[in-house]
């Protein structure tokens, strides 16, 4: 696997991780109770953890890149400068310099809260495939990425849990929760596909033994996802077709509402230091 697919699909993690920490942080200070505000708040910054050590392993791993290489990366004009002047990227520059079609993530993630049913549903698919994803990714062939692993899949198990019940609770709850939780599980169904769809990074990331085998955790994730939507007494959508492209960069109008609040300061104010 060389070094330009590592760092494609180091993103992708990372990029999966700074969308959804984005989206959950956006309920501080507005959760239906104080203990959930918190806890939610809580859980986007496990999501932006994850984030920041990925993005720190990825710059390590492009500013190793030949410099023609490093051209054909990103299309971010900040970035090309960066890379023309030859200076060394970090961090922050992978999460605040790039454009939309440089970020990875897959589609469910930037779909808006729209009410807590929704951020619930979009929580719970995710964290199901994130619990099964950093499990297999203890075995990568690539340390750095194990040792993230290990570390993140601690955060996981809760994040999973916590989604875990709350669907069961809005399931099983009133009338109108039940009917609530139901719509959300239904719209957001066809975002699902895309995490366990491997596009041509996953490919050569499992080939080489560095990624996780997406077509296992797709096994693992839809029992998982069955259990829970039955014990919820919510009905399992049918298989359809499902939506795909941010993967390759391809996204919704969302995420470019996204990354004008998340990179606003950074754009406006460009090297400002606190």
């Amino acid at each position: 696997m060389n070094k330009a697919t590592k760092l494609l699909y180091t993103i992708q993690i990372a990029d999966n991780a700074l969308i959804i920490g984005h989206r959950i942080s956006e309920w501080c200070g507005h959760g239906p109770i104080l203990e959930q505000d918190i806890a939610a708040t809580n859980i986007a910054l496990d999501h932006l953890g994850q984030a920041r050590s990925l993005y720190q392993y990825a710059a390590e791993i492009f500013n190793t890149l030949p410099a023609e290489e490093k051209k054909q990366m990103f299309s971010s004009t900040a970035l090309q400068a960066k890379v023309a002047a030859n200076e060394n990227i970090d961090e922050d520059d992978l999460a605040y310099l790039r454009d939309g079609w440089d970020f990875h993530n897959v589609l469910l993630l930037e779909q808006t809260n729209k009410d807590w049913a929704y951020t619930i549903a979009r929580s719970f698919f995710y964290d199901a495939f994130n619990y099964f994803f950093y499990s297999a990714l203890l075995n990568s062939a690539d340390t750095t990425l194990a040792a993230i692993a290990e570390k993140s899949l601690k955060e996981v198990t809760y994040h999973l849990r916590w989604s875990s019940e709350w669907l069961i609770r809005l399931g099983d709850g009133t009338e109108e929760s039940h009917q609530r939780i139901q719509n959300a599980v239904n719209d957001l169904w066809m975002y699902t596909g895309e995490m366990t769809t491997a596009n041509e990074t996953d490919k050569a990331a499992f080939a080489s033994g560095t990624g996780a085998d997406l077509a296992a955790i797709k096994t693992a994730w839809k029992e998982k996802v069955s259990a829970v939507i039955n014990e919820a007494t919510l009905t399992m959508p049918k298989d359809a077709w499902m939506q795909q492209g941010g993967k390759d960069g391809l996204h919704t109008e969302h995420l470019g509402y996204i990354l004008a609040e998340l990179q606003f300061m950074q754009r406006a104010y460009p090297n400002m230091e606190w």
